[in-house]
C-alpha cells in the first residue's frame, strides 16, 4: 500500500499493520523506532520522509485535495472489506482510515449526504468494460463534488476454503463484472459462474458456505483478510485492467498542479450543436480527456454529456470556455476539479 520510497527509508518492520473487524478499520502506525536503534539518524529521516510524504501526496491523485481529513476519515465505498473499492481508498489514504462499507452506490452518496461519512468512494469506469452508468447518473443528481482520482490495477484471483485444491472447484462466485473479466479462464477450466453483489462478498459467502467444491474471485487482499487459500492469481483475460475511482466530498476540492475538470452538459436540439459545444474547448487549447452521453429522461432521443479536460475550473481559459459554453447550453453543472491521478 506504501508508496516505495517510505518502504526504501523503513523496512516493513517499522510498520504495524492490523484488522478491527468490530470498527472496519485498517491501520498503519509508527512501531518503537528506537529499539531498532536509529536515534542518531532520526533528523535524516525525518527530513526524507518529509520529502516522500509530499511525494506520496501528489502520486495519490488529489490527496492534498482532502488533507481536512488526515486523521482517520470515515470513508463509504460499495461493497465489502476487501474489495476493490476498499484497497482503492488505502491507496488515497496510506495511513488510516475507518471504512464505511454500503451495499449500493447510491448509499455511498447518502453516506457522504447526511454526514454519516467524510467521503465517498465510487469506480467510474473500467479500462475493460466501460463507463458504470449508473454512478453517472447519481453525479447529475446529486450535490456532491468530486475531489480526487485515482487508477486502480486490477488483478484478480481465485480463492477458496483451507484444504481445496483447483481440481476440486465447480463452482465461481463474484460480482458479474469479475465474471466477464475472467470469462476465458471460467470457460477453459469448465467452471460454472453465480455472480454476487461484490466481490468481497462473494469471499465471504464461499467462507461461510464450508462447501469445498466453490470459489470466488476477487483481489490478493481478500484472502488475506477472510483466511481464504489463493488457487491461481492474475486470471483476468487481459493484463491492463484499470478502474478509475472518484472521490467525493460536500465540499470542493483545493487547487493543485496538473488539475483535470469534469462538467455535465445538455444542449438544444438545433444543427451543429454538439460541434459548437466542443470548439469552446478547443479554440483555447483545453485537452479533453473523456466525453460519455447519457440518455435524458422524459426527453426520449435527447442526451447528457460528460466531459473531462486538463486545466482548474478557476484557471482563465477553462473560466472563459464554460462561460462560452453556457451559452450554447440548456443545463451546465462542474462536477469537480481535482489532481489527475498517476496510473500504478
Amino acid at each position: 500500500m506504501h508508496s516505495s520510497c517510505v518502504c526504501n527509508i523503513l523496512s516493513s518492520r517499522y510498520f504495524i499493520w492490523g484488522y478491527t473487524n468490530s470498527q472496519h478499520s485498517l491501520r498503519f502506525g509508527h512501531a518503537n523506532l528506537y529499539e531498532y536503534r536509529i536515534n542518531k539518524f532520526s533528523f535524516a529521516v525525518d527530513k526524507k520522509l518529509s520529502l516522500c510524504r509530499r511525494n506520496l501526496n501528489a502520486k495519490a491523485a488529489g490527496f492534498s485535495a482532502v488533507e481536512r481529513y488526515m486523521k482517520a476519515p470515515k470513508v463509504a465505498f460499495q461493497g465489502e472489506i476487501g474489495s476493490y473499492s476498499h484497497e482503492a481508498a488505502l491507496k488515497f489514504f496510506p495511513a488510516e482510515i475507518a471504512a464505511l462499507p454500503q451495499v449500493t452506490f447510491a448509499d455511498v452518496f447518502d453516506a457522504v449526504e447526511s454526514s454519516e461519512a467524510d467521503l465517498g468512494l465510487v469506480p467510474i469506469e473500467n479500462s475493460l468494460v466501460g463507463s458504470i452508468h449508473q454512478n453517472y447518473d447519481l453525479l447529475l443528481a446529486r450535490d456532491l463534488k468530486v475531489v480526487a482520482e485515482r487508477d486502480l490495477r486490477i488483478e484478480h484471483a481465485l480463492l477458496a476454503l483451507p484444504g481445496s485444491d483447483l481440481g476440486g472447484i465447480k463452482e465461481v462466485l463474484s460480482h458479474p463484472v469479475a465474471l466477464e473479466q475472467c470469462k476465458e479462464y471460467l470457460v477453459k477450466h469448465g467452471l460454472v459462474s453465480r455472480a454476487a453483489y461484490d466481490t468481497a462478498g462473494a469471499v465471504q459467502a464461499v467462507k461461510e458456505s464450508g462447501d469445498l467444491a466453490l470459489a470466488a474471485i476477487a483481489g490478493r487482499a481478500a484472502a488475506d483478510l477472510y483466511g481464504m487459500k489463493i488457487l491461481a492469481t492474475k486470471i483476468q483475460d487481459e493484463p491492463d485492467n484499470y478502474t478509475r475511482f472518484l472521490m467525493l466530498a460536500r465540499d470542493v476540492a483545493k487547487k493543485t498542479e496538473n488539475c483535470k475538470t469534469s462538467i455535465v452538459f445538455s444542449l438544444k436540439n438545433v444543427p451543429g450543436a454538439l460541434f459548437k459545444a466542443l470548439s469552446v474547448f478547443a479554440l483555447r487549447d483545453l485537452d479533453l480527456t473523456k466525453i460519455e452521453s447519457r440518455p435524458l429522461r422524459k426527453r426520449k432521443w435527447q442526451y447528457y454529456f460528460y466531459l473531462d479536460f486538463d486545466g482548474h475550473v478557476d484557471d482563465e481559459a477553462a473560466q472563459n470556455a464554460l462561460s462560452h459554453l453556457g451559452e450554447i447550453t440548456s443545463y451546465l453543472k462542474v462536477l469537480g476539479s481535482y489532481a489527475i491521478s498517476e496510473s500504478e
